[in-house]
């Protein structure tokens, strides 16, 4: 197999939002790297940074109340310094959005045909003839049945997984290089997210386009990803091949979320729970291990003052040395 080509690279992306008059960062010190033909999952609890992350590199923030610094380089650009213009010509082209909730994507009072044509009026060069064609064969690929009515339809008139659908349609009109996905199949039943999985991964492999897949849920990681990156209050905590997380978690944090999944061979055990919740912005501790109050049975020392990335094996990073001496509290005897 050939080089992958690297798509995009970020390296000490801060993003913070205001809160009264000071900033907080949501996302602190990212360094992260996507490559073509590649499915990348970043997991973590809800308010661990994911989704602020996403909205950073698609440049979807307000800049009264928001502000990143660093490097997000895609094409030879630095994203950070772009101006709303510059990244309207990326958005839909260059690097594509699946969001989380269809309906509140959609515009209601938009047929659904003119939504999935609006990039490609944008972006392309094509005629109306040519656009038209375009949008019933994307509609077609992307598994809705009787691509013609639906162009003439409104969005309330389809089902949660159509829509979902439609979404997706739009993300890949422009056949951008880059597609994040965040939490694309929150809403929808067990099977139709199944079905809307398989469907994200074989249009990958046809366009070649790199994914950031963002979720929760580390079944989907497991079947899907092919690197991951573990994040926490605004950190990447741990990163490593899916196979590699799986098999030899380090992180505190990634062994607590891996031990919180239930498992079908130990009905009679009680399901861990990770003590306390992510820290909110403002309370949030800036110095040492962010895990640390989790984790109240690890002593202080084991800890880093500063904790940074350790290369624990080829590919495998981990924060903190508290990996080295952690264990569950129930170990302790």
């Amino acid at each position: 197999m050939g080089e992958k080509e690297k798509l995009l690279e970020i390296k000490n992306l801060h993003t913070s939002f205001r809160i009264r008059d000071d900033y907080y960062d949501a996302v602190d010190g990212v360094d992260m790297q996507l490559f073509s033909d590649e499915i990348l999952a970043i997991v973590g609890e809800s308010g661990c940074g994911k989704s602020t992350l996403a909205t950073t590199i698609m440049g979807l923030h307000n800049s009264n109340f928001t502000r990143s610094t660093g490097e997000i380089i895609f094409d030879g650009k630095n994203l950070v310094d772009l101006s709303e213009k510059e990244f309207n010509e990326i958005r839909g082209a260059g690097i594509g959005m699946i969001f989380q909730d269809p309906l509140s994507s959609l515009n209601p009072l938009q047929r659904i045909g003119k939504q999935i044509e609006e990039g490609l009026i944008y972006h392309t060069k094509l005629n109306a003839e040519e656009r038209k064609n375009r949008v019933l064969e994307l509609i077609e690929q992307v598994g809705i049945p009787n691509p013609n009515r639906v162009v003439r339809q409104y969005p309330h008139e389809l089902s949660g997984g159509m829509r979902q659908r439609v979404i997706i349609a739009i993300a890949l009109a422009c056949k951008p290089k880059i597609i994040i996905a965040d939490e694309p199949t929150t809403a929808l039943d067990v099977t139709i997210q199944a079905q809307i999985l398989d469907l994200l991964v074989s249009l990958q492999k046809e366009i070649h386009a790199g994914i950031i897949m963002i979720t929760h849920d580390l079944g989907v990681v497991a079947q899907l990803a092919d690197r991951v990156c573990v994040m926490y209050a605004g950190q990447i905590v741990e990163q490593a091949s899916a196979l590699e997380l799986f098999t030899n978690p380090m992180h505190p944090y990634t062994r607590s979320l891996l031990n919180s999944i239930p498992q079908q061979d130990s009905e009679n055990e009680d399901l861990y729970v990770i003590q306390g919740m992510v820290p909110s912005l403002k309370n949030l501790p800036r110095e040492g291990c962010r895990f640390k109050s989790r984790i109240p049975w690890i002593k202080e020392e084991e800890h880093e003052k500063n904790p940074t990335m350790h290369e624990v094996k080829e590919g495998h990073f981990v924060r903190c040395t508290c990996y080295k001496n952690f264990h569950f509290e129930k170990e302790e005897n």
